[in-house]
């Protein structure tokens, strides 16, 4: 059940020793900064790779792509869990949730990826959610029956707390100890089913900025407070039973959380606690005041950048990390593994940072320091802006073409 205990008891409980922290926007080390430089591995079967047993089956392609980063010198890799719920957590038949899952396998599986991550050196990110898979029938919105679980968690706070109470809260009790855990990703892109257009005088409802933006492109499903509510009440569990664990959100574009450029953050603390109503205190370009990492980007929608333009340009140009889309992507993948490499060995400390030979050696990862959605709620995040968003490169400030240090990409 939800624990009331203030956060500041726990904090006093829990070291920071050895992990990855947070000093300003930036990720540090053992006295220095550090670059998150990755992949996604967004599934392999969608929303089938974990638990009921599902994993014995993409084991042995899973650890290879982590040998393959690590060969290519990254150092993380972002994984996607329940997606939107059909097959794990379990359901029982009115919705609510009452374990991980059917086949008693998630926690056993993840653990048994962590570990091979830990062997080669590589951080994981765990997405829990993503957006809501919508059909149009006859001009009307209906939910797919795949996507209805989650629909309930989103819109009934008990069924929410029944996931959080046999599920979430589970495994982040079993997870918190593998040194390579870097952190939990509530939702991948929850604007796919945000209701853009709505004007409010609160600004952390007010979503008129995203009008015509392409926000809801599954469907105008759930407000700016449901979504912010469903975010807010897991990131605070996470960090109840794991003050120093990173938790962030998915962001689809810089429009959603950033409150310059004309634009509004929704994910910033106030706003989450606002919603939700669990708090624990907290909260460059965007404004933000901690790391900011691009979650998905790839080289065939960067309008004719190379994919080493894309590291080079993560790194040099004050981002935490970047991580390619994706590994199962055969036509990706090669290119991925190539901006990787072109970071191998990088530690320029007066830019992105330390990037190969992060030491997981000990317990979990990310520090409570990191955020721009925490308050119980977040520490980080994750922007994976489009090849067709509206705001110009000159609005957000990003050069064309780039520079390794001082010369030119060869």
């Amino acid at each position: 059940m939800y624990d009331p205990t203030p956060l500041s008891e726990y904090l006093s409980a829990v070291g920071d020793g050895g992990r990855l922290s947070v000093s300003g926007s930036h990720f540090v080390k053992d006295g220095q900064r550090v670059f998150l430089s990755g992949t996604n591995l967004a599934w392999v079967h969608y929303g089938s790779d974990f638990g009921n047993h599902h994993y014995t089956g993409v084991r042995g392609q899973m650890e290879h792509f982590l040998a393959q980063i690590q060969a290519a010198g990254g150092n993380s890799i972002r994984i996607w869990l329940h997606i939107e719920g059909d097959t794990t957590p379990h359901f029982t038949s009115d919705g609510h949730v009452d374990k991980p899952d059917a086949g008693g396998t998630l926690i056993s599986d993840l653990h048994s990826f962590l570990q091979a991550a830990q062997r080669h050196n590589v951080l994981v990110f765990i997405t829990l959610w993503n957006e809501l898979d919508k059909t149009r029938i006859g001009g009307s919105e209906i939910i797919i029956p795949s996507s209805e679980m989650l629909n309930g968690l989103i819109v009934d706070t008990n069924k929410l707390q029944s996931y959080i109470d046999h599920a979430l809260v589970p495994m982040v009790n079993a997870l918190k100890g593998e040194p390579a855990l870097g952190g939990w990703d509530i939702m991948n892109e929850p604007e796919g089913e945000l209701r853009p257009g709505v004007q409010s005088n609160n600004p952390c409802q007010d979503t008129s900025h995203l009008a015509g933006s392409g926000a809801g492109w599954e469907g105008h499903l759930y407000t700016a407070q449901q979504l912010q509510r469903f975010i807010n009440w897991q990131a605070h569990a996470i960090r109840i039973h794991d003050p120093g664990a990173m938790v962030t959100v998915g962001t689809w574009n810089p429009k959603s959380n950033t409150d310059r450029f004309g634009f509004k953050n929704l994910y910033k603390d106030s706003c989450l606690v606002e919603a939700g109503g669990r708090n624990k205190k907290h909260y460059n370009d965007y404004g933000l005041d901690k790391p900011l990492v691009i979650g998905e980007y790839r080289e065939s929608d960067a309008a004719g950048e190379r994919i080493t333009d894309l590291y080079n340009h993560a790194y040099y140009y004050g981002y935490s990390g970047g991580w390619g889309w994706q590994a199962v992507d055969g036509n990706a993948w090669g290119s991925i593994q190539t901006g990787m490499a072109w970071l191998k060995g990088r530690n320029d400390q007066a830019k992105g940072g330390q990037v190969e030979n992060l030491s997981l050696t000990l317990m979990a990862v990310l520090n409570s320091r990191m955020s721009t959605v925490y308050s119980s709620s977040m520490n980080g995040t994750i922007s994976s802006p489009r090849s067709s968003d509206a705001v110009s490169a000159a609005a957000l400030n990003t050069p064309t073409g780039s520079d390794r240090n001082a010369g030119n990409i060869q």
